[in-house]
Formats: structure tokens, C-alpha cells, sequence
């Protein structure tokens, strides 16, 4: 059933745009001017107010320095509000120290004050970090960039995350919202602006911003590195062998010779270790070349499958849908790399 959107004809929603300095500058401002887009680009309906009053909120009022060193103007303290109707938290650039948990205690403290007043909680892409402080999203589902995606299950371990996902809505009212990698943050404001402006209004914004949904999921944009942080020296010498040999016949049982480990010693420390079974791991590896192969020359499916270690090409061509979600066709035609941008 199609969800109603709200009237927001006769009443402006509050939202608040978290600002602190792990954000991103670029995810910040766009979503800043998508959702103010209505009244910017004239598309709210004449005699109406428009949808969403954005300010951008953080601890203190005044300049801030974001993560890529620009500075941004925060507009209000979040001590001097009391109630919001819509909480988002951009993405954030983590150090290689990782998140830092209890570092800003005020604005947890006040994001859980705000979904208790009924605010709808937002992360764009890894604002996730941030508003898992408040345990509203611990048994919950949710997603979160995904090269930040171990980082976060080692420090929210009791937050389930989907980083394949580009939206995922969660709670009792649909109150925690969550968005995959980067760019996300499109699907993110177009679905805020159609659950209370209406599809309609949300589609016109999308066309003036030239955005798009990501409607294929983010498995396609997943790049495959194998865990390498498990401590099995003899896991990783495998491991090693198998980045420069995944295209040869039977490299699990090569591996296994290899090895010199008995061959169900060696599939489960390879599983415990890597987190797949060995023969998974090479379909990763292989599909993970495809995938190069098909962004950067104009070699032919069945050749690339051919020369990634598949003699099959309608299996290659099932394994690699079920892999990235696209067929590689469908995977060339959207990551090939232009013409006039090849060396």
C-alpha cells in the first residue's frame, strides 16, 4: 500500500542538520540545499509553505571546520532546541583510529531527547557512528558506508547492518532511518521529502537536481578485499598465493597441497579466519576482476569469464548477477569508464 504523505501544507517541518567535525562538507551541504530545493526551485505549490525548514545544528553556534578542513556556519546550538521534527546526521570521514564512542555526549544526549519528542533519527551514509551512541538502533536493522562497515559491527556489535542496502527504515513509527555509501544521501532526502511532501514534489526535486535513486542496490559498488587482520599465518600465506592465482584450475585444492594441512583442517580455519569458505573467497576474487575487466576494456563477456577461470559463461554470467545484483552487461553499461577519460 502506497504511504500517504503528510499534509505539509500549513506547517514548515523542522529539520535539523547535525554539524560536527568528522562531517562531510559535500554530504552536509548538498542535503541542505535538496531540502530546502521546494522553496529554492519554486516547486512547492503557490499559497503553501514550503515542506522543510533546514538549519544546521551543532554544539555551539558559529564556524566550524568540517573533516576536509572548509569551514561551515552552525545556525543553532543544539542546547537551545527543544523539539525538531527531523534529525539527520551527515556522513563522517573516519581517521584510522576509528570513531572515537563518548566524544560528543551533548549531542547524544539530545538526540535521544528528540526521538523521545517524536523526531525521526537519520544517518547519511557513516553518520550511523554517531547516532548509534544512543542504543536506539541496537536489534535493529540498518545500514552504513561500506568500507566502514567492520569498523562499526567491532564497536556496535548489537546494531544489525546491511552496508549492501542503500535504505533501510527501522522502528515502531519508522522513525530510524538509515542510508548506505556517499552519495546515498539522494535517496535518503527523496524519500523524506515523498513521505511527507508526496511522490510528486519529491520526483520534481530529483529533476531539478538531476538525482536518481539508487534503485540496484549498492552490491555493485562493493569492492571485495578479503579479511586479512585473523592472525593465520597459514590462512594468509593462501590468502597471498590465491591473489595472483585465482584464475587456475581447482585453486582450492591447490591451496589445500599447498598448505600441507589436512583438507577439512584447512577449509574450516579458511572459513574461521576469512569469514567464506574457500571456493566463495575465489568466486569473490574472480568476480572482483570481472568487474575490473568490464569497467576498462571492450573485451567480450565470455572471454572475461574465460579469463577470470571459467570455461562455463552462463555460469560466470549467474554468479556475477547474484554477486553484484547486475548482469555484466548491465554492469559494463553502468561502470564502463567514458571514452575520453581512458589513458
Amino acid at each position: 500500500m502506497a504511504r500517504q504523505a503528510n499534509d505539509t501544507g500549513s506547517k514548515s517541518l523542522h529539520v535539523s542538520l547535525v554539524a560536527l567535525p568528522e562531517a562531510a562538507i559535500s554530504t552536509l551541504a548538498g542535503m541542505y540545499d535538496v531540502m530546502s530545493g521546494a522553496a529554492m526551485m519554486g516547486v512547492a505549490s503557490a499559497g503553501t509553505k514550503p515542506p522543510f525548514r533546514v538549519e544546521i545544528v551543532g554544539e555551539t553556534v558559529g564556524p566550524l571546520l568540517l573533516a576536509s578542513g572548509l569551514p561551515i556556519t552552525v545556525q543553532r546550538a543544539v542546547g537551545a532546541i527543544d523539539k525538531t521534527d527531523i534529525v539527520i546526521v551527515p556522513s563522517v570521514l573516519l581517521k584510522k583510529s576509528g570513531w572515537e564512542k563518548g566524544r560528543y555526549p551533548q549531542l547524544v544526549n539530545w538526540l535521544e531527547r528528540m526521538h523521545e519528542g517524536g523526531a525521526i533519527l537519520c544517518s547519511a551514509c557513516s553518520g550511523l557512528f554517531l547516532l548509534a551512541e544512543t542504543g536506539l538502533f541496537d536489534g535493529k536493522d540498518s545500514t552504513v558506508f561500506f568500507g566502514y562497515a567492520r569498523n562499526f559491527a567491532a564497536l556496535y556489535p548489537a546494531v544489525a547492518i546491511h552496508p549492501e542496502r542503500v535504505l533501510v527504515i527501522s522502528g515502531l513509527r519508522e522513525e530510524l532511518v538509515s542510508s548506505g555509501a556517499s552519495t546515498t544521501w539522494h535517496d535518503l532526502v527523496l524519500y523524506l521529502i515523498a513521505r511527507h511532501a508526496g511522490a510528486t514534489t519529491a520526483q520534481e526535486v530529483a529533476r531539478l537536481f538531476a538525482l536518481q535513486w539508487h534503485q540496484d542496490g549498492l552490491a555493485p559498488f562493493i569492492v571485495f578485499e578479503g579479511r586479512s587482520d585473523h592472525g593465520d599465518g597459514e590462512i594468509q600465506a593462501a590468502q597471498t598465493w590465491l591473489a595472483n592465482h585465482f584464475s587456475v584450475a581447482n585453486p582450492v585444492e591447490e591451496m589445500i597441497k599447498r598448505s600441507k594441512l589436512a583438507e577439512r583442517t584447512f577449509k574450516r580455519r579458511f572459513a574461521a579466519a576469512t569469514g567464506l569458505t574457500p571456493i566463495a573467497y575465489v568466486q569473490r576474487l574472480r568476480i572482483e576482476d570481472a568487474k575490473r575487466r568490464l569497467e576498462r576494456t571492450d573485451t567480450s563477456v565470455d572471454e572475461i569469464s574465460w579469463r577470470v577461470g571459467y570455461e562455463d559463461a552462463a555460469f560466470f554470467r549467474r554468479l556475477f548477477k547474484r554477486t553484484t545484483g547486475m548482469a555484466p552487461g548491465a554492469y559494463r553499461k553502468r561502470f564502463r569508464i567514458p571514452e575520453f577519460a581512458r589513458t
